[in-house]
């Protein structure tokens, strides 16, 4: 499956990306961390959630969506 990750705030200045495509054959969110963990290595270091559907997920969630969101930590006010 091809999914489209969207990068949003310091995620996508320390991948130098806003958006990209990536072939995906895992099952869970836990599996695209690990491709996106050898391709960025620096967002090992990095707090962020990862949504689908406009859903935060867990490592555990199933990936069944194509359009992945990567967000930093944000504040309420």
């Amino acid at each position: 499956m091809i999914l489209s990750i969207k990068y949003f705030g310091l995620l996508a200045e320390v991948t130098g990306r806003s958006e990209e495509k990536i072939e995906f054959s895992g099952k869970s969110i836990s599996d695209l961390k690990t491709i996106l963990f050898q391709k960025y290595e620096v967002l090992k270091n990095k707090d962020f959630q990862i949504a689908q559907d406009n859903e935060l997920t867990a490592n555990e969630t199933m990936v069944t969506a194509t359009e992945i969101a990567l967000l930093p930590p944000f504040a309420g006010g």
